[in-house]
């Protein structure tokens, strides 16, 4: 066992008004298994970047381990896997890279094939072989679930569970309780390491942020009460004060006395006050609120929206999908769900009306008003306010959604191109929620997005109930929203 110590560490980029960590001390076990969480833009990629030493901090950050972060930049996508993965991992025989991929589901065959030839999902899980090849290594995993399927992220979270020595940053809550045994929260004002899973954690600080809730509210009426007495004690003393005038020499002594007395009352109430604002101040400082966002779909005048009737998608000699056949009502919530490279994108693609080469019947009804985002935010580049005018969106609403989903207000001022991609994501999602559509149609809208905006759009859609038809990998979202399933083969 080893630990990597973190004492008073303090960091923010040139140009920023605030820290993203401000004196920050912890400790970490190296032979955990750490998931890490917190809303997008707390600093999650930064702190391992720090750990990685590629940027500069005050403080300390010591351990003896190895760091190696994923995923890896892969300098020749050219070069046959075997090399790329020889060079992460030196030192490690061929027979235990064979091993190893086969604990992933990877024939040794890939061995031998341009790694630009791979899949995302089987260049995921290929790297993710190789760097626990390494000796004395400690693993930096970045968001690994964002181009595996439903079935590559039970098998990669079942592979993760019989490690140790990493850090995983993930958002999706179902497999960060199949693999991690401790939780790093960057919360609102400090950061916390817990044991237990996601859930263990989240259930915690629910209780926690409900302990809170309560004490804040008794403080307040505490306050409020103790306001109502100084007033009055207050009052007393003018009255006292003014009896002493024209009054009879005798009695002042007694008058003296009565003044005191209420002086002192009136001190000590000012410092139960006082007392209570400060305890009441230390509540509530991680409270992550997340106000409800609204929707407004679209009533269509018909049950059926559109329909694919023995519909083959091609890439030229590529066939992406073939024999198709699906109908989305309104009301329904269809999750299309499958391998990667199933063609799930290209059916949503035709559905959204984008120019796709294809056999079959394919109908939408005429009028049809739909809202696509993309699993792509590559283009998004300028500001937001030229964003908002290009889509043809109100601006002030497009904003208020973001604030909603946790955008800081000076994040409105940058070029969309330095946004985080959990930041990119929220901002195709914002425009989408602006647009009145008949049918809504998300091609993975949750990568990179944090937990807490997850509920959020659960919440929105149980809300309103739009027509959606989504592509979704995070099981526990797919289970609360959709009402139906289309598997493809």
């Amino acid at each position: 066992m080893s630990l990597i110590n973190v004492s008073n560490l303090t960091f923010g980029y040139n140009g920023s008004v605030d820290n993203i960590f401000e004196d920050v001390s912890f400790q970490l076990d190296t032979n955990w298994r750490l998931g890490f969480t917190g809303r997008n833009g707390r600093g999650k990629t930064t702190f391992l970047r720090l750990l990685l030493g590629d940027l500069e901090y005050r403080g300390s950050i010591t351990s003896n381990v190895i760091f190696h972060y994923f995923p890896y930049d892969v300098p020749d996508m050219a070069a046959d896997t075997l090399s790329v993965l020889q060079a992460i991992a030196p030192d490690a025989p061929h027979w235990a890279l064979v091993k190893e991929l086969s604990r992933l589901a990877l024939d040794e065959s890939v061995l031998y094939r341009p790694f630009e030839t791979l899949s995302n999902g089987e260049r995921t899980k290929a790297l993710l072989a190789a760097l626990f090849l390494n000796e004395n290594g400690f693993l930096l995993i970045d968001e690994p679930t964002n181009h595996l399927d439903a079935a590559a992220r039970t098998l990669v979270a079942d592979y993760l569970r019989t490690k140790n020595g990493f850090i995983l940053v993930s958002h999706d809550r179902t497999f960060m309780d199949a693999c991690v045994d401790h939780i790093l929260a960057i919360n609102r004002m400090n950061i916390e390491v817990q044991h237990g899973n996601f859930s263990t954690w989240q259930t915690n600080k629910e209780r926690q942020d409900t302990f809170e809730l309560a004490e804040n509210a008794k403080l307040k009426k505490d306050i409020k009460r103790l306001n109502e007495a100084a007033k009055r004690t207050a009052k007393w003393s003018d009255d006292v004060e003014k009896s002493k005038i024209g009054g009879h020499a005798g009695d002042r002594g007694f008058i003296g006395h009565k003044s005191a007395k209420m002086m002192k009352r009136s001190k000590a109430i000012e410092s139960r006050r006082m007392n209570a604002a400060e305890e009441k101040s230390q509540l509530l400082r991680n409270l992550d609120t997340a106000d409800s966002l609204k929707l407004s779909p679209l009533v269509y005048h018909s049950e059926r929206l559109a329909s694919l009737d023995g519909v083959t998608i091609c890439y030229g000699n590529h066939t992406a999908c073939e024999n198709i056949s699906l109908t989305i009502r309104q009301g329904q919530r269809i999750a299309l769900q499958g391998r990667n490279g199933s063609g799930k994108s290209s059916i949503l693609k035709l559905f959204a009306g984008l120019d796709m080469d294809f056999t079959g019947h394919f109908w939408r009804g005429s009028g049809l008003q739909i809202s696509y985002v993309s699993q792509d935010t590559s283009f998004l580049t300028g500001s937001l306010s030229d964003y908002a005018q290009e889509c043809n969106i109100d601006e002030s609403l497009f904003k208020a959604i973001l604030r909603k989903l946790d955008f800081a207000r000076a994040q409105f001022d940058k070029d969309m191109r330095d946004f985080s991609e959990g930041q990119k994501k929220k901002t195709l999602l914002a425009r989408s929620l602006c647009e009145r559509a008949h049918l809504y149609i998300w091609d993975e809208p949750l990568n990179f997005i944090d937990v807490l905006s997850r509920m959020q759009i659960e919440e929105l859609i149980l809300a309103h109930s739009p027509t959606l038809l989504f592509v979704e990998h995070d099981a526990a979202f797919t289970k609360v929203i959709a009402t139906s399933s289309v598997i493809l083969g």
